[in-house]
């Protein structure tokens, strides 16, 4: 059994409401702690099969593992609270590949990053806790303070990475491309992942918007991205889902108008709570834009683009937000206007993008592919949630024990929004220190239950 005495005593100070840091620094450390994993000796478990007919509860386990080494500019967090994201669905099924190589890879580059290179890999790339031990170099965060972690993992020794951290090759997805992520009651990150936790949510509500909040800022909002500006014309695909629900937000929030895709009137209508007018239920509209699985339609993106215009008086729109990928490509090609960006940060229904060129070199349109975020962009995102301008689009929390299921029915698109996982925190409802901010605000935090 994991060391129970010793994350009892942290579960209890965390939760004191007179804790000091000096009680936090004093704790002693657990051996051993539980974490999400998937193991190397299962990666060909799901050989042959369809995506569709893996399932991450045969893959993913739960598992008392021991403490890593805490290194030079690192720090151990108490994990609180974590979050389910479409990386953790991609390690559970080991798919495009398994992420072992990752970890294998980066053994290979130090002694210390050879911590990483296990048998099992502890998963996810969210947390909200509070901040255990710091390793030599780290200045800025001190134990007892409550953070979350944005998930870039970075070495910064190739001058690449200066000017924006996600250009460095070195660069790496926290839980994902390294091990002991967020998904454990303990997780070790690098100094540099550290934010402040916004003080009216409770854990798991801080943990959910981490990694899909900053890859929509990124990829709407900064100049890395579209650049978006007020006014603008904004197509989101999945615009109530984990990570369009963030980009609808930042939409509104920025002065933009977005035109909201979704896939029925239960998520049209969550739209409509963030306050979005221009919607779509493509569902409704029985939108298919392949007649096979090698012709596209594009008489469908026509029509696309008219819907379009009847929603927004007439104008084709600036920027398309897209994360479909195949099914959805080249219709967003087409219906971007002249001079307009498709900017890309995923392709959850295929990687292999088919499109109709004309429309893109004739029309001077342009493609831009984001990653993530960098610390900068990941700060600004936090820093939106922190003010309540962006609220977490939870919609459920399960137990770490039920992280599996809480998997498959992410893969399964059971939920709408993001779905949190409690991992040290014994209870949801926790964590709340501005009363006064969450009363403002807590009809647009419970939005998305």
């Amino acid at each position: 059994m994991p060391d129970s005495h010793a994350l009892s005593e942290l579960r209890a100070a965390i939760s004191a409401p007179d804790h000091t840091p000096e009680d936090i620094a004093a704790l002693p450390l657990p051996e051993s702690f539980r974490a999400v994993t998937v193991h190397k000796k299962d990666t060909e478990m799901f050989r042959g099969m369809a995506s569709a007919d893996k399932d991450p509860r045969k893959s993913l386990r739960v598992d008392e593992v021991p403490m890593p080494e805490l290194g030079p500019g690192e720090a151990l967090v108490a994990v609180m609270a974590s979050s389910v994201n479409y990386n953790t669905v991609w390690s559970s099924l080991f798919e495009p590949l398994p992420t072992f190589g990752f970890l294998e890879r980066y053994g290979r580059t130090s002694p210390l990053a050879k911590r990483h290179d296990l048998p099992y890999h502890i998963l996810g790339s969210d947390l909200a806790g509070v901040v255990l031990r710091t390793g030599p170099g780290v200045n800025v965060w001190k134990p007892g303070d409550e953070v979350v972690a944005h998930c870039l993992s970075v070495e910064l020794e190739s001058p690449d990475g200066h000017d924006d951290t996600m250009l460095d090759p070195a660069q790496r997805i926290w839980g994902f491309e390294t091990n002991f992520g967020g998904l454990a009651e303990i997780a070790l990150v690098k100094a540099n992942q550290l934010m402040p936790k916004a003080a009216h949510l409770t854990w798991e509500e801080a943990a959910a918007p981490g990694l899909v909040n900053s890859t929509a800022y990124r990829q709407l909002v900064s100049r890395n991205g579209a650049g978006m500006k007020q006014g603008d014309n904004v197509l989101i695909w999945g615009a109530s889902g984990g990570l369009g629900s963030y980009a609808t937000q930042l939409a509104l929030a920025g002065g933009a108008n977005p035109v909201c895709m979704v896939s029925s009137q239960r998520k049209a209508e969550v739209c409509r709570a963030m306050g979005a007018e221009a919607i779509i239920d493509r569902s409704a509209e029985d939108y298919r834009f392949w007649t096979d699985e090698h012709t596209q339609n594009p008489r469908e993106w026509k029509r696309l683009g008219a819907h379009i215009r009847e929603l927004t008086g007439g104008e084709d729109v600036d920027i398309v937000f897209e994360h479909p990928g195949r099914e959805t490509f080249g219709a967003s090609v087409y219906v971007t206007r002249r001079g307009g960006t498709i900017v890309t940060c995923a392709s959850t229904s295929g990687y292999h993008h088919e499109f109709d060129n004309r429309y893109l070199w004739m029309h001077l349109k342009r493609i831009v592919g984001t990653h993530f975020a960098n610390y900068r962009e990941a700060w600004e995102a936090n820093r939106l949630v922190v003010k309540g301008r962006i609220h977490p689009t939870l919609s459920c929390t399960y137990p770490l024990a039920d992280t599996a299921l809480a998997v498959h029915d992410v893969h399964r698109n059971v939920h709408q929004g993001k779905v949190g996982v409690l991992c040290l925190a014994p209870a949801e409802g926790l964590g709340v220190r501005d009363e006064e901010m969450r009363a403002k605000h807590l009809d647009a935090i419970n939005r998305f239950r």
